[in-house]
C-alpha cells in the first residue's frame, strides 16, 4: 500500500462513542449541505463519497503533517461498498460513479444562518483511478486542498455514523439526516430556519433547474424521509413549517436524540464490527477469510494482531508483505498467551540491567517469529507492566513519537493513550519495543546461542 443560529456543541470521540466501534465521519460543517450543479448525484454515489471521506480522514489524522497536493488515498472497492451497505452487484455502477465524481461539480453550504455558500463549483474529487491488484479492484483518489485541510482539522463538525447512513434508503433521507445530525446536541432542539427553495435544493440530488414546488416535494420525498430517519436512526425529527398568510415560506426541523439508540441490524452471518472488516480489507484480507480467523481466535486477538500487521505494513523500510492473510494467520498461531503471574519488580533507574537470560532456540530457528523472540517480548511486557506511572509515561511518549514518525499514529491510538489504555494493540507493542530497545539495546531480540553455538 502506498503512503500516502445557536452554535452546535462539538462532539469529540469519547468513551460513549468510541471511534473504533463505529465507522464515524467528523464531517465539517462546510460540507454538510451538498448541492449538485452539473449533474445528478445518486444515493449510492453519495454513500460512496461519505465512505471515501471517512477513510481519508482516518489516514490524514495518522499522518504527522499535511501531505503533498498530489497525495492519493486508496482502498479496495469491495471494502468501500461494504461500508456503504451496497452489494457486490453494484460494483459496476460504483465504478461509473467514481469516475463521474472527478467532473461532477457541487456547491457546499453551511447550515448556519447567513453563512450561504462556502465553496462554489468544487469537483467532488480531484483525481480518481481504478486498478486491479491481485484480482481485486482498488480505488485511488485525491481531493482539492481546501477539502483536505477541512477533513484533517475540522473546526466545527457533525458526527456522522456511516452504519446509520447505510440503513437509509433514499437520497433525501441521507441528506436530511446529515443536516439534522449537526443539531443533535443543539440546546434549541431545532435546525436553522431556511426558505423552502433552500430545502428543496439541499435535499435534492439534481441541479437547481430541476427544483420541485415545496408542496409536491414534501409529499413525494420529505414525509417518507422523516419517517425513515425516525425508524432507522438515533434521531427523532419533526417538520416545522412557517407561513406568511396561507403560503409556506420557511421550514425547519425539530431534532431530538432518542433515549435509546436505534436497534442494531439483525445478525445475518456478517461480522458485528464493520470497522475491523474495513481495516482487514484495506490490508488485502477478504471478509470471508477474516471470519474464519475470528471464529478460530476470537475478536480481541484478531484485532490485536491486525494492529501489529498495520504497523508492519506501514514500515516502508521492510519488504512488502505478499500475502497479508497468511501473515496475520501466522501472527495469531505464534502468539504467546499473556501470563497471569505477577511481574517481577524492575531494576532501579540508575542501574544498568543485564538482558534477560537467553532461552534455548534451535540454530535453524528464525529470529523474527521464533519462540525465543516471543518469550523475550513477553518478558519485556511484564517489565513494562511493573513500571510506575511516571516511568511508563516516558515510554508511552516515546512510542507515540515512533508511531508518528512511521505514519502509523491515528485517532484510535491517540484516544487509547489519552485514556491510559497503553499496553494493548499497536500502541502496547510500540511501548514494549521502545522500552526494550532503550533499556537493553537493539540486540535484546537476538538469541545469542545462535551465534555462540559451536
Amino acid at each position: 500500500m502506498s503512503q500516502r443560529s445557536t452554535e452546535v456543541t462539538l462532539e469529540k470521540p469519547s468513551a460513549s462513542h468510541p471511534v473504533d466501534d463505529v465507522l464515524e465521519l467528523r464531517k465539517p460543517h462546510e460540507m454538510i449541505v451538498m448541492m449538485p450543479r452539473s449533474a445528478r448525484v445518486t444515493l449510492t454515489g453519495r454513500r460512496i463519497y461519505s465512505a471515501l471521506l471517512q477513510i481519508a480522514q482516518t489516514r490524514l489524522v495518522a499522518l504527522p503533517g499535511m501531505p503533498a497536493a498530489d497525495f492519493m488515498f486508496e482502498a479496495p472497492l469491495a471494502a468501500i461498498l461494504r461500508t456503504t451497505g451496497s452489494s457486490g452487484s453494484e460494483r459496476t455502477a460504483a465504478k461509473k460513479y467514481l469516475i463521474e465524481m472527478r467532473s461532477l461539480e457541487v456547491d457546499w453550504e453551511s447550515t448556519a444562518p447567513g453563512d450561504g455558500v462556502k465553496w462554489r463549483g468544487f469537483s467532488m474529487l480531484s483525481e480518481v483511478a481504478l486498478e486491479l491488484r491481485r484480482g481485486e479492484n482498488w480505488v485511488s483518489w485525491s481531493y482539492p486542498p481546501t477539502i483536505m485541510a477541512a477533513l484533517r482539522e475540522p473546526q466545527r463538525w457533525a458526527r456522522i455514523d456511516l452504519d446509520v447512513l447505510a440503513k437509509l434508503g433514499s437520497y433525501t433521507a441521507v441528506a436530511l439526516y446529515e443536516i439534522c445530525a449537526r443539531y443533535r446536541e443543539n440546546p434549541s432542539g431545532v435546525t436553522s430556519r431556511k426558505p423552502v427553495a433552500w430545502w428543496v435544493d439541499a435535499l435534492s440530488n439534481g441541479p437547481g433547474a430541476e427544483r420541485r414546488e415545496w408542496r409536491k416535494f414534501k409529499n413525494e420525498r420529505v414525509k417518507d424521509a422523516v419517517a425513515e430517519i425516525n425508524a432507522e436512526t438515533d434521531l427523532d425529527i419533526d417538520l416545522i413549517e412557517h407561513k406568511q398568510g396561507r403560503v409556506i415560506t420557511e421550514v425547519q426541523f425539530a431534532v431530538r436524540k432518542k433515549r435509546q439508540a436505534a436497534p442494531a441490524r439483525p445478525a445475518s452471518g456478517e461480522p458485528v464490527d464493520a470497522t475491523l472488516v474495513l481495516r482487514a480489507e484495506t490490508l488485502g484480507i477478504r471478509e470471508i477469510k477474516l471470519e474464519g480467523l475470528l471464529k478460530e481466535f476470537g475478536d480481541e486477538r484478531v484485532r490485536s494482531q491486525i494492529d501489529v500487521l498495520e504497523r508492519r505494513a506501514a514500515n516502508k523500510t521492510l519488504r512488502t508483505i505478499d500475502n497479508a492473510f497468511s501473515y496475520l494467520r501466522s501472527l495469531l498461531r505464534n502468539e504467546t498467551p499473556v501470563q497471569e503471574s505477577p511481574p517481577e519488580p524492575t531494576s532501579a533507574p540508575d542501574a544498568t540491567p543485564a538482558p534477560p537470560a537467553p532461552r534455548t532456540a534451535g540454530p535453524a530457528a528464525s529470529m523474527e517469529g521464533s519462540s525465543y523472540l516471543r518469550e523475550q517480548i513477553q518478558a519485556m511486557k511484564q517489565e513494562v507492566a511493573a513500571l510506575s506511572p511516571v516511568q511508563l509515561k516516558r515510554w508511552v511518549d516515546q512510542a507515540l513519537q515512533d508511531l508518528a514518525r512511521k505514519g502509523a499514529l491515528n485517532a484510535v491510538i491517540s484516544r487509547r493513550a489519552a485514556q491510559g489504555d497503553v499496553l494493548h494493540g499497536l500502541l502496547g507493542s510500540a511501548v514494549v519495543y521502545a522500552y526494550a530497545d532503550a533499556t537493553y539495546g537493539p540486540d535484546w531480540k537476538v538469541d545469542r546461542q545462535l551465534f555462540d553455538a559451536p
